[in-house]
């Protein structure tokens, strides 16, 4: 998470096995690691140095497993002094340069939420709410300014999509700091604050933006190659950055800027060096008409050996969520299925996010319906490209995408050749019952989108693959992980059992020291392999 600001000991997190307890952990400069938040059912998080660089805060649900407090520890010797008690399960966002100001979020529905700021220098302490408004608009927190004078905060009042504004502590003014067609991601600030940095979330890539405060022009980035830039970093005096770029056909490298003389440096080849990167495909951003003429937004790769006199297989991916997105950029995954003459066509359905919130909220208490038809008409639109196989198409997901895997297969089984469902919903009677004790702050708020199942209980029922497993005819594999705390294990046995039942061919890899998503090297390859040998195996020309 951290090195410390003096020395060599550095800050990390861990949880056991993907069960996603994270501990924060400190490694002393003799090599040794010591928890600094012990507990079974403790999760932690590192917060972020105090302006003296001699504390840092952290946050743990160690007195109330459903909401956050704030610790504020000593660098010298970790004793801790509680410095926020979370009584109303506020999601903590920022604590500003000047450590007075504690910004927090609080979300009402999936549509509504706010921003409040506690001065947490003040005798009589309570929460100040900063966007009053009328009807649904949500807030959240980019960043303090270094001076700590303004507060910038994402607000999609005046739009589809989140603009930035500025916050004035002292007098509450607002004014409008950030806008662009599209949501703006993330705002930072260099140490000094004469740096101010932004991402745009266009069109599924992200474009950062770098402004001189000192001049009032925007920083031009020399010799970099086209793609995604991300965690950019200055060093302490400012005159150099360091950054990572990833592209398409690349993972991660880092590169770092001296801006002085405008000169580049790439310090890493993340790429495995037995791999040529021009075997590697380009994505393609397309939008193909849903059954309600909505267009849907996708990433297209089509395989080298694809064409008109040689069709190929395609999977469409489904993203998690239900509000993720799947976006351009380097995927190990589906490059790998691409790379064995797989096309991919990840779709955006509608409750994507990254398209304006008109898009994002289409799909509110409307899942396993609405966004299932866009995924359905993926095919039609697949059908229409003259490089793809339309007698051979599958679906594949992971989590929300892996319950549209079984919905898709279970309420329109004659859409898809097969399935593939990675750690899967497959009963949202029990999940939404089920969900982990940390997601207290936003239970209401994912409870509005997806619906209470103390009284949409019927509906969850109508929608779980589960229920309709008599309708699956298709191959289907499943892959879990036995730690995961959002999608519990016993979602993929019982999907499996039942499907089984039915005598359609069903393959089953499931991961003892894994989670919600693969973070073990030998783990991912071994997943990425059982992808390739089901497909080979079931939808290639000449397949079982």
């Amino acid at each position: 998470m951290s090195w410390f600001p003096a020395d060599g000991r550095a800050l990390f997190t861990s949880d056991h096995g993907g069960n996603e307890i994270n501990h924060l952990y400190v490694r002393e400069a003799d090599g040794k690691t010591r928890d600094l938040t012990p507990g079974d059912k403790v999760k932690a998080e590192f917060f972020g140095w105090s302006a003296d660089k001699q504390h840092f805060f952290v946050t743990t649900n160690e007195r109330n497993p459903q909401a956050f407090d704030l610790y504020r520890y000593a660098a010298k010797d970790y004793s801790r002094t509680l410095v926020f008690k979370n009584e109303a399960a506020w999601q903590l966002a920022e604590v500003s340069p000047d450590d007075r100001y504690l910004a927090l979020v609080k979300p009402r529905t999936s549509a509504d939420a706010d921003v409040y700021l506690l001065d947490l220098s003040a005798k009589k302490r309570a929460p100040q709410l900063i966007t009053k408004h009328e009807g649904n608009v949500t807030h959240d927190v980019y960043s303090f300014t270094r001076d700590s004078k303004q507060l910038v905060y994402a607000t999609d009042e005046f739009g589809e999509f989140n603009q930035a504004w500025s916050y004035e502590l002292a007098t509450g003014a607002k004014t409008p700091l950030i806008r662009a067609d599209w949501d703006i991601s993330f705002v930072a600030y260099s140490e000094s604050g004469r740096y101010r940095i932004w991402g745009v979330n266009e069109d599924a890539r992200t474009a950062v933006h770098i402004l001189d405060n000192t001049s009032g022009k925007e920083v031009s980035l020399p010799d970099l190659p086209a793609g995604d830039l991300a965690q950019v970093r200055f060093s302490r005096d400012e005159a150099r950055l360091a950054l990572l770029v990833s592209s398409d056909t690349s993972p991660n490298d880092v590169y770092t800027i001296d801006l002085g003389a405008s000169r580049t440096a790439r310090l890493t080849h993340a790429l495995n060096p037995k791999i040529q990167e021009a075997d590697l495909v380009e994505t393609k951003v397309v939008r193909y008409p849903s059954f309600d003429s909505v267009k849907v937004p996708s990433i297209l790769y089509q395989p080298h050996i694809a064409s008109a006199t040689h069709r190929v297989p395609v999977l469409v991916w489904v993203h998690g969520g239900p509000g993720g997105q799947s976006r351009r950029g380097y995927s190990a995954t589906i490059q790998h299925l691409v790379n064995h003459g797989y096309g991919v066509l990840a779709a955006n359905n509608r409750g994507s996010s990254g398209y304006g919130k008109t898009f994002f909220h289409m799909d509110d208490r409307k899942h396993g319906d609405v966004d299932l038809k866009d995924i359905v008409a993926a095919k039609q639109y697949l059908a229409g490209l003259d490089w793809v196989d339309r007698e051979r198409v599958g679906i594949i997901g992971g989590s929300y995408g892996g319950y549209m895997v079984g919905a898709a297969l279970a309420f329109s089984p004659d859409t898809f050749d097969v399935g593939i469902d990675i750690f899967g919903v497959m009963n949202w009677v029990r999940t939404l019952t089920n969900i982990p004790p940390w997601w207290g702050s936003f239970k209401e708020s994912l409870y509005d989108e997806m619906g209470d199942p103390a009284t949409d209980g019927e509906r969850h029922r109508a929608i779980s693959p589960l229920f309709h497993t008599k309708n699956i005819r298709a191959p289907l594999l499943v892959v879990q992980g036995a730690n995961d705390p959002r999608v519990l294990q016993v979602e993929s046995d019982e999907i499996i059992a039942a499907v089984r039942e039915n005598g359609v061919a069903v393959e089953y890899v499931l991961f003892p020291d894994e989670g919600h998503g693969f973070t073990k090297r030998e783990n991912k390859i071994k997943a990425s392999n059982a992808y390739v040998t089901f497909l080979d195996k079931y939808l290639k020309p000449g397949a079982e």
